[in-house]
């Protein structure tokens, strides 16, 4: 035998022997003595008590999953049982993070490359709290020196491949949040095909756009509180630690309550390390989409009920900030559908929502929680802590204007068509919804009324303690015949009513709005008929009682109706207010409080020639708007003047009334000669 074979022989016998002496030191060592340095070392690398306080043991195991000559070599197999690892001073507890026991098995031939491969790690009983406190200071992140020295990569890399656990115990108490939750997490019996959660067709989707997701492999359970509402939910997620792998989309699966709201989702976490990280199928139910500004932090209206289904998708990566968009989403609120496309972007220095929603058939009373015109029994379904008083017509609920200096909007909302009745339809409605930092803007809204338009542009000024709203009102070309088209005699009246308004008033409901406003409104009517019949359609109790004591139960012609109403903090008095019947003309005076809700107002009728009809006593109106008073005079009315109702007696300016005198194609309006005439006389 040569010298180098010798050599090589002696060689390679040193490498068995010390192959040997090592497997024999591993079996026969009792690592339980390195638990003092190992609990030593890691409490000083954390900053944390840290200890094992149950057996320690390594022991040698061929792998099951090697190919070829591979599964020959043996690989250290680790154990340790009773971890605990504390929490910093400032916290609640003592432990942040305790184990019964783990497990795991390391690949020798890995460290040859310079990685630490652990491909299985089993643990057993772990529980952990979470602890987060108002200033920011969370117990899960960890302290590990100041950074100050600059060190080069480490040439080592980590490779873990699964994690296995029988059951897991979390405990969160985030006062940031304002969350206090307990959540069980547990392994499924068998992983659960995503496809068969989702459905095939988002299956297939999700494998176009990218890798086939991972299974579902765990499930979990959450209760406790979030926002001060009590939180319950449960779900399913993919292996914990494929997190890692950028590459394949993580399987999530939620269906959470948060008081009377309803998360339901399922899909992926998209690659966390991409543009798209979510894309999920989500539906949202609740009482009231006011109700979601806890949860979310969007800021949206007081509604009725409501219930949506749609795709969630995400952008964490845009530079202008993370970017939500609920697409293609479909449900209703109330009774009324609702479709449309949401985008909501985190961005600087508020996050912003915008989209455009629609309503094919939009019912009317689904319109009241907006401004809280709802009723009481309604409000509480929807979680408001607020009653109207018994006693008052004008909504009381406050506009939550604190919300909406948190978030800005551009949102344009559709309704194809709204229902209000048989008798009074509304056909369409649209509206811009523009909100920037605390000013809320309306801008247009528009409503299509009886063949005209209703166009309105409305300020909500919520960035002071003390709301200022703004109305720019203008009513054209509503076609009686269409207002009314249950009133026979209506069917052939070519008249019209228009009408303008400008009112401003300082108040954070639409009580205190109007109680407070000053401004004008100017109402024109030609060409139409009143009667006992059609104050009952209209819902007018006191224009019931008012007609059939001036008419009895005809029906009278109106030739011209027109009113310029002047309004002061709060205050509405008539400077003209008067109808031009066949039989008389009559004059409405007095004044009506917004701000009280007091009704003092005369009606004086004047008869046309000598026709004998009911037209001899003046009436009034008193009381307030729930329970007006109407009555007879029982004598002459001489108080502020109504008694000198004569058309050149009239002091109203008439330039804005003029302006509405709009004649239909087919008819002149016969309101243009009586304001010429009370023109005329005011000139005499």
């Amino acid at each position: 035998m040569t010298r180098s074979k010798k050599i090589l022989v002696w060689v390679l016998g040193a490498l068995v022997v010390l192959i040997i002496a090592l497997i024999i030191f591993v079996a026969i060592f009792d690592w339980n003595r390195l638990k003092p340095r190992i609990n030593e070392q890691v409490s000083e690398a954390l900053n944390r008590p840290f200890a094992i306080e149950g057996d320690l043991a390594v022991s040698w195991r061929r792998p099951a999953d090697e190919p070829g000559w591979r599964a020959w070599i043996p690989w250290p197999y680790i154990s340790a049982e009773a971890l605990h690892l504390g929490n910093p001073d400032w916290a609640k507890g003592e432990q942040f993070v305790t184990l019964e026991r783990v497990e795991l098995n390391l690949s020798p031939l890995a460290l040859l490359t310079k990685t630490v491969r652990i491909p299985r790690i089993l643990l057993s009983g772990p529980d952990a709290s979470l602890e987060r406190l108002a200033d920011g200071r969370a117990n899960w992140s960890f302290d590990l020196g100041d950074g100050s020295e600059e060190k080069e990569p480490s040439p080592w890399t980590l490779d873990i491949g699964t994690l296995q656990f029988d059951r897991a115990r979390v405990r969160v108490d985030d006062q940031v949040l304002k969350a206090r939750l307990e959540v069980d997490v547990s392994p499924l019996g068998a992983p659960i095909p995503f496809e068969q959660i989702v459905g095939k067709a988002q299956a297939e989707r999700a494998m176009r756009e990218g890798a086939r997701p991972q299974d579902y492999a765990f499930a979990w359970k959450a209760q406790g509180r979030y926002q001060g509402q009590p939180v319950s939910g449960e779900g399913k997620v993919g292996g914990l630690l494929a997190l890692q792998d950028t590459r394949l989309p993580f399987p999530v699966q939620v269906d959470l309550r948060a008081g009377a709201t309803r998360f339901r989702a399922d899909g992926t976490l998209v690659a966390p390390r991409k543009p798209g990280a979510l894309d999920l199928r989500l539906r949202l139910s609740g009482d009231s989409l006011g109700n979601l500004y806890p949860l979310i932090g969007v800021t949206l209206p007081d509604t009725a009920s409501y219930a949506t289904r749609g795709r969630l998708t995400a952008n964490l990566q845009d530079p202008a900030g993370a970017q939500y968009r609920y697409e293609n989403f479909s449900g209703r609120i109330g009774g009324s559908d609702i479709h449309g496309d949401l985008t909501y972007v985190a961005s600087l220095p508020r996050p912003k929502l915008s989209g455009a929603l629609t309503s094919n058939q939009l019912l009317f009373a689904d319109l009241a929680p907006l401004i809280g015109a709802d009723s009481n029994a309604e409000k509480a379904e929807r979680g408001s802590q607020v009653r109207q008083p018994s006693d008052k017509v004008l909504p009381i609920e406050e506009f939550r204007t604190e919300r909406w200096r948190d978030m800005d909007a551009d949102v344009r909302f559709t309704g194809e068509h709204i229902v209000r009745g048989k008798e009074l339809p509304i056909n369409d409605l649209s509206i811009h919804v523009r909100l920037e930092d605390g000013l809320l803007r309306l801008d247009p809204l528009r409503l299509g009324v009886a063949a005209g338009r209703l166009d309105a542009t409305v300020s909500l000024d919520g960035r002071q303690s003390t709301l200022d709203g703004r109305l720019r009102l203008n009513i054209r070309g509503l076609k009686l015949k269409r207002l009314f088209p249950t009133v026979e005699t209506m069917r052939d009246s070519l008249g019209e009513l228009n009408g303008d308004a400008t009112l401003n008033g300082a108040g954070n409901s639409v009580a205190a709005l109007l109680g407070s406003a000053d401004g004008d409104l100017r109402l024109l009517v030609n060409d139409g008929t009143i009667s006992r019949g059609l104050m009952e359609i209209a819902g007018l109790n006191v224009g019931n009682y008012v007609v059939t004591r001036l008419f009895g139960d005809e029906e009278v012609r109106i030739n011209c109706a027109a009113a310029d109403i002047g309004f002061k903090n709060g205050l509405a008095a008539p400077r003209l207010f008067v109808f031009d019947t066949e039989n008389a003309l009559i004059n409405i005076d007095g004044t009506v409080s917004f701000k009280s809700e007091v009704l003092d107002l005369d009606i004086v009728p004047k008869s046309k020639g000598v026709r004998i009809i009911s037209l001899r006593s003046p009436l009034y109106v008193r009381g307030t708007f729930k329970d007006p008073d109407p009555g007879v005079h029982a004598g002459a009315l001489v108080a502020r003047g109504a008694g000198l109702v004569v058309l050149g007696i009239a002091v109203a300016p008439l330039a804005g009334l003029l302006a509405l005198v709009a004649p239909s194609s087919e008819q002149a309006s016969q309101c243009g000669p009586m304001l010429e005439q009370i023109k005329s006389s005011q000139a005499d």
